[in-house]
Order: C-alpha cells, then sequence, then structure tokens
C-alpha cells in the first residue's frame, strides 16, 4: 500500500457546456491525515471532494485510492473504505435517526440483503460516537441543524470507513453547535485514525482542526502544506482579497484570522 491513501493528480473537470471546475488540481492524503480545503465560492470545494469520493470522474488526470485509479474500482468497495458528508441533506420521505444511521450499513449488505444484528449494533455505535443515540427514535426532519449533522456523520461513520469526506460541515451552524461538530471531527480523527478531508470557508475552523490546508482558486491549488506554514496573511490576501491578521491564541491553542479590511486592490 502506498503511503498515500488517497491521492489527486493533475485533476481536470468541467461540467457540461462550462469552463473547467478544477485545473490540474493534485493532493496527496496520507493515512491519518486531517486536511482542510479552503477557498472562495465557485473555487471548486465541492467539485474536488465529489472526485475525490468518485462521484465525478475527471476529464484529465486521475483520483488514485492505494495507487489504483478510483474509477477501475467496484463502487461498493469504494464505499467500504470511504464516505461522503454532504453540506446539505434533504429526504424525499420520513426517516427516523436510527434508520437514517442504518443507511451507512449499505455498502456492506449483499442484493436483497437486509440488515442483522450486526448492522444494528453498528449503527447504534456510530449514533452514541456522535452524542445522537438518545434521539434514535426521532424523525431526521425533526432535527435541530446540528443534530442533522452528527446523525449525517454517524451514517457516514456506519459505513464503517476510514477516509470520511466533510463538504462545509458546519455551514449554516451556530458558533455552539460549529464548536460542538468541531469537536466531534477532532474526536473521530483521534480515536478512529480516520483520513479526513474538510471543505470549508470558515478559517478559524481549519486553524483549530486541519493540520494540512490546500488553498484552492479558482479550480487550481494555490499552495498546500502545514496549517501554521500556510495560513499567512500574504496567502489570504491572495486567496480572498481580503487583509486579515493572524495570531495564535493561548486559550484557545491555535491560530485566529481576524479579517480587518478589504484588500486595496479590491476596492471600488
Amino acid at each position: 500500500m502506498s503511503d498515500h491513501v488517497l491521492r489527486a493528480d493533475a485533476v481536470t473537470y468541467a461540467y457540461p457546456g462550462g469552463s473547467a471546475v478544477l485545473d490540474g488540481v493534485s493532493m496527496h492524503l496520507p493515512a491519518g491525515s486531517l486536511t482542510g480545503v479552503i477557498g472562495p465560492n465557485g473555487s471548486g470545494k465541492t467539485t474536488l471532494l465529489r472526485a475525490l469520493a468518485g462521484l465525478v470522474e475527471p476529464r484529465t488526470g486521475s483520483v488514485l485510492l492505494d495507487g489504483k485509479p478510483l474509477q477501475s474500482l467496484p463502487r461498493a468497495g469504494v464505499a467500504r473504505r470511504m464516505a461522503l458528508v454532504p453540506q446539505e441533506t434533504q429526504l424525499a420521505f420520513e426517516y427516523t435517526v436510527l434508520e437514517m444511521a442504518l443507511m451507512g450499513r449499505y455498502p456492506h449488505l449483499g442484493r436483497f440483503e437486509i440488515e442483522g444484528p450486526d448492522d444494528l449494533a453498528i449503527a447504534r455505535d456510530a449514533l452514541r460516537a456522535t452524542g445522537t443515540l438518545r434521539l434514535e427514535d426521532r424523525f431526521f426532519n425533526t432535527l435541530s441543524g446540528g443534530e442533522k449533522q452528527r446523525v449525517v456523520i454517524a451514517a457516514a461513520l456506519a459505513q464503517a470507513p476510514d477516509i470520511l469526506l466533510l463538504d462545509e460541515p458546519t455551514a449554516s451552524l451556530d458558533l455552539a453547535y460549529q464548536l460542538e461538530i468541531r469537536t466531534l471531527l477532532r474526536k473521530l480523527h483521534d480515536e478512529r485514525n480516520l483520513t479526513i478531508v474538510i471543505s470549508t470557508h470558515d478559517l478559524n475552523l481549519a486553524a483549530a482542526l486541519c493540520r494540512n490546508l490546500v488553498l484552492l482558486s479558482r479550480g487550481r491549488v494555490l499552495a498546500s502544506g502545514p496549517t501554521r506554514d500556510i495560513l499567512s496573511a500574504s496567502l489570504i490576501r491572495d486567496l480572498y482579497g481580503v487583509d486579515v491578521e493572524i495570531a495564535h491564541h493561548e486559550r484557545a491553542g491555535h491560530l485566529t484570522v481576524v479579517p480587518v479590511a478589504i484588500a486595496d486592490e479590491r476596492r471600488p
């Protein structure tokens, strides 16, 4: 097995009739890494996660899982290794929280096979790990935003993956839920040695949680590397057109980013 469990090599992708959303993107994700993909709207973050998950096929370049092209692997096998948590989850029917978690077991079931006691135990363990077991009989659509996000993460954990991809996991959540999700992801990473990739607009979430960052600008990698090196005022200015102050917050224990002004070149 390669030391890079998941790798994108010069990935280019464009939606039909459109210009390139990803343009020669390369990134290496070693086993057990915790990586943040940050960039403004339209930079290609969601498309990159979908490409890493094998949901879209690159026009050129490739995504490799343990050194093998993702598109050559059986979908069920990929789903047993990797889970994607979307930014929003809309359901056409009413499902309970436990039923949502059990959906994560589908890649492990044969055709026409139904969930058994082991699958139920794994689903409940995933709910327990995300602090949502007490909600197992509730309907998903009755939950708060933060509770829904934790349940969707539980469904992903029920897949028993070793790679977890999350698209804007704290978007539209209040401060308490943002902190709750951040703490949960850190715990899951540390206790289960998951390889985690997060796309986010939240620079302070990235600073607090991620060990490595990939800065994505107009579908291209602007910079990548350890968070302490990549999270710099000059790179953030280049990425967002905003002047920021970055400092280590002693009590929080990580870098913090404070936007202070729109950069001169962005002013009308």
